[in-house]
């Protein structure tokens, strides 16, 4: 049977169809989820039986390629065969990848690439060069003309110049050589040295220190030259050359970014993808053994290469490598001895970003049984070149430049209306604290909770399937009259709310699993997170079967955390190598993702890297900072000064977010109150007390009035400079403009604000208030949560426009509707694997309390575009001045553009 008619037996049925919805979905998602693609997946290995490798080996690179190819090439692919010994697969995956894409696709350029393959080639084909001496000026030519023959401006240099005779002719010759053709090539070998070498080669350790690239490859080829000269196949040398020309078309591959407006980022909608074949070593009486062991050797050289040039510094943009045959014990040994997966768990993988190499077992029965169809991807196509658009692009841009700047300079100024008026805080704003009894509160949500919790056992011991779900909150208040400035008790109202409805639902409707909720305290500040969630690791390792009577406590998942902190980041690494499914609720620095979290762990709110870049635009081109004495007109800020906290995750990336993206110049005050400055790096000046905050801070304005004050450390910090404000600052004849994060949506409840007629305060939030929100979803929201604070708590509730309830609420239910999907109305066996692979499926959707709620597949992301607000703080009372994301179901930060969307 060929292998053509082993492609339409489909993908071996060893329980794949996850996998198999997962693998055209990680290559081509939705072109609104074009941002999954930013991720560069781990090394996938397909092992065969050698004894079944023909057969199994085809039949598996077949059904991967049927969903890649139809009479042309759907995605960017290359098909990397078993060749001699001597062959550099990484070479001809490059070239596969130039020639062999889908038309007006990107990447569509490969600069890096072309050039380190021209010096690979020359030290291959050279080698006896170095007997010479120093090679750096020939490489340095046989690149560049290498260059000038693909053509381009650098073409030109081969034209011959003007045949003269006599001394004009000596002139012209002589300008012609050095000014045409060897002047461009000098420059673009300078060029392309400092591009390549700051790019990505200076960072390796083959550079050694240099900082010239032929420099460096000319030391590198003399070591590499000497082992070829004895043996064109020496495999040390052979691995260092395979592995630099992958690494460097990894650094074409990342280019161009994920984007929506420029030409080559939106044209980017599909993931390369390498199918390697990896055959057996032959046995010793083969009579072509020379021939299979040099094509082994090939294949494992490519996918040590492979492994050992995945970048690690954050996510990009990479491809998808699938090796399918038989891996040697020994490059199993170098790949770290991956553990042997089911498709299930690979199909996880799929959506991961680096990690561990993913090794998938088939057996014969397995290969030679029923097969699933992989369905063919379907990116969005082009009709013409990213050229085209992007010279109309910025033909037009210019001309709109000029004229903006034409009417601007003579009619327009830079004042404008104030964003949210002209108000301070002051104003209507409480003279005393809310009276808050934060232990009586904790109390009576808890006491709700383990209400439903006996009501959920009532249906578990009628026949229901009845599952647990982790909360991890901070600390159990000890204290009537202590200030809990952290959100647990909101989150925990907005758990049981949920909790509530999902009982209601599920008397009626057996689709839906009841769960119950643990509610796991870790300490003030969290301290004590990683432990936590190390004991409930080792509770569900001894937990009851799903036949047992008390299979209701089986842990189904986790909620948390609601602070981005260094404990809470060790607290998802725990979880996560155990696998077990947590979603978050409004912990928000982009490096919770981080290792193991990467695997099992799902945002809920918009990250510190889009929340620091709006803010910054918002910052830099809306009306914020009040001008002179007016009481009605503003201008943006052109400076920053941004308060961080160097020890806290939350504060020190965003921050640093801000920072990166805000256009103008900043100063940052590292602000400790507990002296704490062990991280600190940079140049910021370390203040300890709110006081001293104060004093630093009306310096830097009376310097600089145009800027705005970043705020990023805790409410508590908050409190106590505005505060000291009061008495230690000498700046409040003129009002101060705070912008800050989703932290301080608790300081309005500490009568804080009274008085305080200087402050603007500008923040983020992830609720709309109810005044200013156009959603039914969320006002619905608002008065079921003050008839349930109502119902269940004494007192005047401090917290009804806080949207921490709002953010556990949602982050409940769509933890809840991946357990549903996971049960599917008859998985009784039900468990924290099942509802991983739903909670990638891309099925997780509705239009919830924050706004609408889309996960999308096969990536460990926040929702797909989650809504993001900024506040402005009127007394007890926020008003909503910049909306972004999707809010609702059709709206979307493409639409809405600046500041929402600075590009």
């Amino acid at each position: 049977m060929t292998a053509n008619q082993h492609e339409h037996e489909g993908f071996p049925d060893d329980r794949a169809m996850d996998f198999v919805l997962a693998f055209p979905t990680s290559v081509a998602p939705e072109y609104r989820n074009r941002a999954d693609l930013s991720t560069s997946p781990p090394l996938f290995l397909l092992r065969v039986p050698e004894s079944a490798y023909v057969r199994g080996a085809d039949r598996l690179r077949g059904a991967l390629r049927a969903s890649l190819d139809q009479n042309g090439k759907l995605a960017p692919v290359a098909l990397l065969p078993a060749t001699g010994g001597g062959t550099l697969l990484s070479d001809t995956a490059g070239v596969q990848l130039m020639t062999g894409a889908p038309e007006h696709m990107t990447p569509d350029a490969y600069p890096h690439f072309h050039v380190v393959r021209d010096l690979v080639t020359y030290v291959r084909s050279h080698p006896d060069a170095w007997l010479q001496g120093p090679q750096t000026r020939n490489l340095r030519q046989y690149a560049s003309e290498r260059r000038a023959q693909r053509g381009g401006p650098l073409g030109f240099t081969r034209v011959e110049g003007p045949a003269l005779d006599g001394l004009p002719g000596f002139l012209v010759g002589l300008s012609w050589l050095s000014f045409v053709q060897r002047l461009p090539k000098w420059l673009w070998a300078r060029r392309t040295s400092r591009k390549v070498m700051r790019g990505w080669l200076g960072a390796e350790q083959l550079a050694g220190g240099g900082r010239e690239l032929f420099r460096v490859m000319d030391v590198a080829g003399g070591v590499w030259s000497a082992r070829l000269l004895n043996d064109p196949q020496h495999p040390e040398a052979l691995q260092e050359l395979d592995r630099l020309l992958f690494r460097a078309l990894l650094e074409d591959l990342r280019t161009p970014a994920i984007g929506r407006f420029r030409p080559g980022q939106r044209r980017r909608t599909a993931r390369p993808v390498l199918l390697v074949d990896l055959p057996p070593s032959p046995a010793p009486d083969d009579p072509d053994q020379e021939e299979k062991r040099g094509a082994s050797r090939a294949a494992e050289r490519f996918l040590r290469a492979v492994y050992e040039a995945q970048p690690g510094d954050g996510r990009h943009p990479g491809p998808l490598v699938v090796a399918v045959g038989c891996p040697s014990g020994e490059l199993l040994a170098h790949l770290g001895e991956p553990a042997v997966q089911t498709l299930a768990q690979a199909s996880q993988a799929l959506g991961m970003n680096g990690g561990d190499p993913v090794l998938v077992d088939f057996t014969e029965e397995v290969l030679r049984g029923p097969g699933l169809h992989v369905r063919q991807v379907k990116p969005r196509t082009f009709r013409f070149s990213r050229r085209v658009p992007a010279a109309l692009t910025t033909c037009l841009t210019v001309l709109a430049l000029l004229a903006a700047g034409v009417v601007g300079f003579s009619v327009l100024p830079d004042d404008r209306p104030c964003v949210g008026g002209s108000r301070t805080v002051d104003e209507a704003a409480p003279r005393d604290a809310v009276p808050v009894d934060a232990e009586g509160w904790y109390e009576a949500v808890v006491k709700t909770i383990d209400e439903q919790n006996s009501r959920a056992e009532q249906l578990a011991s009628r026949g229901r399937v009845v599952r647990t779900v982790v909360a991890f909150g901070s600390n159990v208040p000890t204290d009537k009259d202590e200030t809990p400035f952290d959100g647990t008790i909101q989150e925990l109202r907005g758990i049981a709310m949920w909790q509530e409805k999902l009982l209601s639902d599920a008397e009626s409707d057996n689709s839906i699993v009841p769960l119950r909720v643990e509610v796991r305290p870790t300490g003030r500040a969290f301290a004590h997170a990683e432990r936590e969630a190390e004991k409930v690791v080792a509770e569900v390792k001894s937990e009851p079967g799903p036949a047992e009577a008390e299979a209701y406590t089986r842990v189904v998942g986790a909620l948390g955390y609601a602070q981005s902190r260094t404990e809470t980041r060790r607290a998802l690494q725990v979880l996560g190598r155990e696998g077990v499914p947590t979603i978050g609720t409004t912990a928000t620095a982009d490096e919770m993702l981080d290792g193991y979290a990467n695997g099992s762990y799902w945002p809920f709110t918009p990250p510190n890297s889009v929340e620091g870049r709006i803010a910054a635009s918002f910052a830099s081109s809306q009306g914020i900072l009040a001008v002179g004495g007016s009481d009605n007109t503003c201008a943006p800020a052109k400076r920053a000064l941004i308060v961080e906290s160097s020890t806290d995750l939350y504060s020190h990336s965003l921050a640093g977010k801000f920072r990166a993206a805000f256009p103008g110049p900043s100063t940052v005050f590292d602000f400790s109150q507990e002296g704490d400055f062990s991280d600190r790096t940079g140049d910021a000046e370390q203040l300890g007390n709110a006081p001293g905050l104060a004093r630093a801070l009306c310096q830097a304005l009376a310097k600089a009035p145009d800027s705005v004050v970043y705020w990023t450390t805790r409410a508590r910090d908050f409190t106590a400079f505005i505060n000291s404000m009061n008495t230690e600052g000498t700046c409040l004849e003129k009002d101060i403009t705070v912008l800050g994060g989703n932290e301080l949506t608790n300081v309005a409840q500490t009568g804080a604000f009274a008085d305080k007629d200087w402050l603007r305060l500008y923040y983020s939030a992830h609720r709309q208030p109810e005044s200013s929100t156009t959603s039914e979803v969320t006002r619905k929201f608002v008065q079921d949560y003050t008839a349930f604070v109502k119902r269940t708590t004494k007192g005047v509730d401090p917290w009804p426009q806080d949207g921490h309830s709002a953010v556990s609420y949602d982050a409940f239910h769509a933890l809840s509707q991946a357990v549903d999907r996971a049960y599917g109305g008859q998985n009784e066996a039900i468990d924290r694997e099942s509802v991983l692979v739903a909670l990638r499926s891309g099925s997780i959707s509705f239009n919830g309390a924050t706004g609408y709620v889309s996960y999308s597949g096969n990536a460990n992301a926040q929702p797909v575009d989650k809504a993001l607000f900024l506040l402005r703080q009127i007394g007890n009372r926020p008003e909503t001045v910049l909306q972004c994301g999707a809010y609702a179901p059709n709206e979307s930060t493409e639409k809405q553009g600046a500041p929402c969307d600075p590009s």
